[in-house]
Formats: C-alpha cells, structure tokens, sequence
C-alpha cells in the first residue's frame, strides 16, 4: 500500500505557524499519513544573506514539530549541504522508498518560481498549494496544482526576523519553544 507522505520544504529561517497551518491543512485536506518538513541548505531562488546556518534551521523544525504524531523534521538537505533543488529531494525519498506517493506543498507564490527539472518534479509528485494573502494565485501553464482551502495567515519569516531584531515580541508567531531557543542562540539580532 502507498503511503501519502507531504513534503514542506523552505528555509524555515524561522519556522512560523504560518508553516505549521499549512502543513496541518495538507494533512488534513490529502489525507496525508506523515508531513516532512525539509530546511534547505543554500535555497536556488533566494539570496542567503539573512540565513542562519542549517544546524540552527533544522534544531528550530524540530522543536516545532514535536509532539505532533504525523509531522516529523528531515535533515537531508542540510547534511547533503550546498544548493538544495528539490527534485534531488524527491529522487532520494523514492530511492529509500518506491511506494511513496509524494505530496509538494508549497506557498502559491512558489508555483511562479522557476524549479529545476519541472517537468520531472510534476511526474514524481503531486503540487499541493495555499494562497498567501500577500500575493495572488499564479496559473501556471501546465502545471497540475490541487489548492488547499486554508485559513489567511499573514506571517513570514522575514516579519519574524524584522521583529527580533527590532526587540519586539515573537509570541504566537513561533512556537514557544522556537521563540526559546532564538532568543537563547541570539539568533537574527542586530550585530555591532
């Protein structure tokens, strides 16, 4: 029997509610049995300047995740290091297991991204995505996306960063535990 596994894949720098609702939505909506959250190494759309080192990203995943019986953080880009494409993610997934059937959840804005080997990301893997209230739904010539019916967050992590280094509150943004653990590796502070 296939199992339904959700891959949520990102900087997580930091991992938001904002992330944790969206997994929790294509759970729930695809009848996943287990969603993957995936920090990247060194993303292939975005520049890495205010990215924190992975070692920090994934311990910060896995605080947030805990105790949720169907989420489980997977450090395979990470630890495999350099650029992270997300096709090289998937091959070595179905490599460990062929009778996967692998969900891609993504923001909306992500479908208007340029992926490496889309065309075999689309045959190995269903597109799972959520609008974002910041940024309208893109109609990707081609691509077959289910759209999930998720509650409106307006949460990023840049917000997020914005906010530690301005020294206001993070509460009810991250989980406790990743607010905890930010503020004890000072994380996304000023430097002076």
């Amino acid at each position: 029997m296939l199992m339904r596994l959700g891959i949520l894949g990102g900087t997580f720098n930091p991992i938001h509610q904002g992330h944790l609702v969206l997994a929790e939505t294509a759970r729930e909506q695809c009848g996943l049995e287990q969603v993957w959250f995936v920090p990247t190494a060194s993303p292939p759309h975005k520049t890495a300047r205010a990215l924190v080192d992975g070692r920090h990203r994934l311990a910060m995943v896995r605080l947030a995740v805990r105790g949720h019986r169907a989420f489980r953080a997977r450090g395979l880009e990470v630890k495999r290091g350099g650029v992270s494409y997300t096709i090289d993610t998937i091959k070595l997934i179905q490599a460990r297991d062929p009778r996967v059937r692998l969900f891609l959840i993504v923001g909306s804005d992500m479908l208007a991204v340029t992926w490496y080997q889309m065309q075999e990301l689309q045959r190995r893997c269903t597109f799972v995505a959520a609008d974002r209230p910041s940024s309208a739904s893109p109609r990707v010539l081609g691509l077959r996306v289910q759209r999930l019916a998720m509650p409106q967050m307006s949460l990023s992590s840049s917000m997020i960063r914005a906010r530690v280094r301005a020294g206001r509150s993070i509460r009810y943004l991250v989980p406790q535990a990743v607010a905890d653990y930010i503020a004890r590796h000072r994380l996304y502070r000023r430097r002076r």
